[in-house]
């Protein structure tokens, strides 16, 4: 069965608000992370409102189904360097969350946010999950951001190896962030694998789903999206937003207003042209930085990847209207309510399935070509969301 899963994603309590599985549906999810597991309201509406099976998925009263999952935050002291690295932490039943929030309580609070800081490092972490549930899974979050990520130029590692110690061994993936995709990641040559989900702090659908994991496994199963992800057997593919999309793909400052590519960088000594302070130093300097293969380099169990624009920003370009508009949101529920929900239109409805509903033609085509990965982005940088803009090509749908 083919699994298309969100398993990094928040609650309320983490500055996020709820109605998730309607819109899961719209999407064309089938399987969410919880979030934020520890935080104890959050706890009590997911025993209150999910029910779990002896396979480790949590379904609600319609029958949608949930993996234990929280995002937690580590900030802490290493190599002479502060640090700061977020990870996903996967469970596989309520009595093994029981535990891990047991532990948690014992290095810090646990109720104040979705995602809580801990002073004590991954390895550490690692270990003491180890020791409680080998089950238990942690991915590295957004893993080349730069304040928190596992790579991040201003507080993360050099590899896996740096941060983790002799834990390495229990890190089988890292999460790609919408600042890096998979080709990026593959250039580092270390041994992980390439999953992807949202960090959506929101159930809309140009946040929840934005990034996801195909699975293709016997059946739904913790245990077997566990293995997928390990293994890899199973692992069928991710949705990527370009990379383009994201927070902080180039370098720049938003207080400047000025972003720039890595070689201009290097050109201006990392220092800003306007305010004179070292620039924040995005994605694709650190890819950069950090890179063994050479750009292009594919790694023999390379999993597919699809690389697409949220269908509310595709029809918000195309009206030139803001994502939330009720002019962008009758054309996406047209669309839905044809084609079923949005990875359909994204992925899988062909050009005359869409011209036979009478879509407008220049939509189409702007759909097709997102399929295709062939719409320019200007880079996002230092907090920016990358945008969408015209080249000459473009120019002619409108």
């Amino acid at each position: 069965m083919e699994i298309i899963a969100d398993l990094h994603i928040h609650s309320r309590f983490s500055r996020a608000t709820s109605a998730l599985e309607k819109y899961a549906k719209i999407k064309g999810l089938s399987l969410l992370g919880t979030g934020d597991f520890q935080h104890p309201l959050h706890r009590k509406e997911i025993d209150e409102s999910l029910k779990e099976d002896d396979k480790g998925i949590l379904w609600t009263k319609e029958g949608f189904p949930f993996i234990w999952q929280t995002e937690l935050s580590f900030i802490y002291t290493q190599g002479g360097k502060g640090r700061a690295v977020h990870l996903v932490v996967l469970a596989p039943n309520s009595q093994v969350v029981d535990k891990i929030v047991e532990y948690l309580k014992s290095k810090g609070r646990i109720d104040y946010d979705g995602r809580p800081i801990f002073g004590i490092s991954c390895r550490e972490f690692v270990k003491d999950m180890k020791e409680i549930n080998d089950m238990i899974e942690i991915i590295p979050a957004h893993c080349m951001t730069p304040w928190f990520g596992l790579f991040g130029s201003k507080k993360g590692f050099d590899s896996l190896e740096e941060c983790f110690g002799d834990q390495t061994k229990h890190i089988y993936a890292v999460e790609s962030g919408i600042s890096a995709d998979p080709q990026m990641l593959w250039r580092l040559g270390q041994n992980f694998n390439v999953v992807s989900f949202s960090d959506s702090h929101s159930f809309w659908p140009w946040r929840l789903g934005r990034e996801a994991t195909i699975f293709e496994i016997p059946e739904l199963s913790y245990k077997h999206i566990i293995q997928a992800i390990r293994f890899g057997k199973g692992l069928k593919a991710t949705i990527e937003a370009p990379p383009e999309y994201g927070k902080y793909h180039w370098d720049g400052h938003r207080n400047c207003n000025f972003s720039c590519s890595p070689s201009e960088t290097r050109k201006l000594k990392g220092i800003c042209p306007v305010c004179k302070n070292p620039l924040v130093l995005g994605v694709e300097y650190r890819i950069e930085e950090l890179a063994k293969k050479e750009e292009g380099y594919v790694p023999k169990n390379a999993k597919k990847y699809y690389t697409l624009l949220p269908l509310h920003e595709l029809i918000s370009f195309y009206i030139h209207s803001p994502l939330s508009s009720q002019k962008v949101w009758k054309i996406y529920n047209s669309l839905i309510e044809h084609f079923g929900n949005e990875f359909n239109v994204l992925l899988r409805v062909t050009k005359e399935q869409l011209l036979g509903k009478k879509i407008d033609e220049r939509l189409v085509e702007l759909i097709l070509k997102n399929r295709e990965g062939r719409i320019k982005i200007k880079p996002g940088y230092d907090g920016e969301y990358g945008v969408p803009v015209l080249d000459e090509e473009q120019r002619t749908l409108f």
